[in-house]
């Protein structure tokens, strides 16, 4: 049994507890109650109710740490000690539709000194209730799932890469920025799959499932477990171009490190013309 840290227990306990009535709800999901709360942008009762399990949860464990929800928003803590990142179900709409492709995630981001804002991710865990799938990282550490340690692909050449991605869809995204991206990106690898979970897709890169994702306009809570996962799995985490992969920016490109430098020129060419 792989020992971690008593902070991956807590997150793992939270995300367990959490998860019962996700597959509850997720049976019976022609019967949820949903409210629309923006263009194409739903949240059901499954939803809340699953981010306040997790509240709870986590607030008895660590009661002067602050939180970023995707329902919430921001819950003020201790400015000097770290703050829970959370998204209840990332993946929403395939909830909705009775897609078993969904996560909870759970990330830690630290405190910089003097509690002047936020800094790195050290831990970080996504969780499908479906599949059962526990994929966790801490820093210098490693990423695993479930006791197995994950690597990212070994793969080297493009034209034999798998890269998922997420799709403009209404009232979110620049769709004629995409299109140049996927004019660059598509002919040149082996297959691009949009599944619909920036969570998942990382942990899948994290396994070696995916050879690579990009995205923007991604909210933190989405992408924060997810980056640690990938760099703990021995990848390359950064934005589009090249820089730091912060959460609050919302841009990832991730991949091993032969396959990130070659995406990373053609997102790069694709955003200068």
């Amino acid at each position: 049994m792989v020992s971690h840290s008593g902070l991956i227990t807590v997150m793992t306990r939270a995300a367990r507890k959490a998860a019962p009535r996700l597959r509850r709800d997720f049976g019976e999901v022609e019967q949820l109650q949903v409210s629309r709360k923006g263009p194409a942008d739903f949240v059901s009762m499954a939803d809340e109710q699953a981010e306040r399990t997790l509240v709870e949860e986590l607030r008895h464990a660590r009661p002067d740490w602050g939180m970023l929800l995707e329902e919430g928003g921001a819950i003020e803590g201790d400015p000097n000690k770290p703050r829970w990142v959370i998204d209840p179900i990332d993946g929403t709409s395939n909830f909705l539709h009775g897609i078993p492709h969904f996560a909870i995630s759970i990330a830690v981001q630290e405190a910089r000194p003097g509690g002047q804002g936020w800094g790195e991710i050290s831990h970080g865990l996504v969780y499908n209730p479906i599949t059962d799938e526990s994929f966790w990282a801490e820093k210098g550490r490693g990423a695993w799932l479930q006791d197995r340690r994950l690597r990212v692909s070994s793969r080297r050449d493009l034209s034999e890469a798998l890269i998922a991605t997420g799709v403009p869809y209404k009232g979110h995204g620049d769709l004629e920025r995409f299109q140049r991206i996927m004019a660059a990106v598509g002919p040149e690898v082996a297959g691009i799959r949009r599944f619909g979970s920036a969570a998942l897709d990382l942990a899948w890169v994290a396994a070696g499932r995916y050879d690579g994702f990009w995205e923007e306009e991604l909210q933190p809570w989405d992408i924060a477990a997810g980056l640690i996962l990938v760099r703990e799995a021995g990848g390359f985490v950064t934005d589009f171009r090249g820089g730091s992969a912060d959460p609050a920016k919302g841009q990832v490109l991730a991949a091993n490190e032969a396959l990130h430098s070659r995406l990373h020129k053609l997102l790069a060419g694709a955003l200068r013309t």
